[in-house]
């Protein structure tokens, strides 16, 4: 599967917006890589239990960001600390 677009949530645009300029840097890369090759093992993305279509991904040690696939497009739900992101995807 081919991702030709990236979207992005509200929540996800508010939630960039606070994130450092390092965690931004880290966030750019770890979406680079998910478009390149969603299977790229730093990222450790996986489907989040109990949110059929809503998977996370590791940005860092303690960055997660959310995201769901349609089609060839990946829409950016969510990024931040690790609890707080995944509490709401």
């Amino acid at each position: 599967m081919a991702i030709l677009r990236i979207a992005r949530t509200e929540s996800f645009t508010k939630a960039w917006k606070q994130l450092t300029t390092e965690q931004k840097a880290l966030g750019r890369k770890a979406i680079e890589n998910l478009i390149t090759d969603m299977g790229y093992l730093a990222l450790r993305a996986k489907k989040i239990k109990g949110a059929e279509h809503i998977w996370e991904a590791r940005v860092s040690r303690s960055l997660r960001m959310t995201f769901q696939i349609e089609d060839e497009m990946i829409v950016l739900r969510n990024i931040g600390q690790h609890d707080e992101t995944l509490g709401r995807p």
